[in-house]
């Protein structure tokens, strides 16, 4: 598995990666109406071409083909497996031959209100006796949106039951300014 993490936001020329991603990818950026969203696009879609090019010798732009609820493939690479996702801090791209989710998240603080709607009582309890409760609500949300991302679903009402650590393996990482977690299955897909 390949991981491919870009800090430098504001250190690129917009423009002319633009004119270097594939037409698909560009009119999604064009879609942001603020430059740091087109920024995030690019850059997340740069990461998979450079992924693609290391891993597996792919030169050519990747052009996406999305499941019933959105989740992204590589058209003529079914072998490929991919995920992206960003927030204002980094970008980060997972490239595997096996399915694989990704999420990534800015520390910030959080409401109990969303705690109590997205995390079960286990969770919840792991949040309260922390030492760093922010941190460890955001790790535990980049999981649950790791794992909707890896099994194609998105978030959904069963949110609170998403982390499934007999089913799904997790790899997270906590950076100054964001935590980031990868999910796999453990076994396999599996139904």
């Amino acid at each position: 598995m390949g991981v491919y993490i870009n800090e430098n936001i504001w250190e690129f020329d917009l423009e002319a990666a633009l004119k270097d991603i594939s037409e698909q990818r560009r009119e999604q950026a064009l879609k942001f109406k603020f430059e740091q969203g087109q920024r995030l696009c690019v850059l997340a879609y740069q990461l998979l071409k450079q992924g693609l090019q290391k891993e597996y010798g792919i030169t050519d732009n990747p052009i996406f083909e999305y499941n019933e609820h959105g989740k992204p493939s590589i058209v003529g690479h079914p072998e490929i497996y991919f995920n992206l996702s960003h927030c204002k801090e980094a970008v980060v791209c997972a490239i595997s031959d096996k399915p694989v989710g990704v999420d990534v998240e800015s520390h910030r603080e959080f409401k109990d209100s969303l705690v109590n709607y997205t995390m079960n009582d286990e969770e919840k309890a792991e949040i309260e006796k922390s030492d760093n409760p922010a941190a460890t609500f955001i790790r535990l949300w980049t999981m649950k949106e790791a794992t909707a991302k890896l099994i194609g679903t998105g978030i959904t009402n069963d949110v609170k039951s998403l982390i499934n650590p007999t089913k799904y393996k997790y790899t997270t990482t906590e950076k100054e300014s964001y935590i980031y977690t990868i999910c796999s299955f453990c076994n396999g897909p599996q139904d």
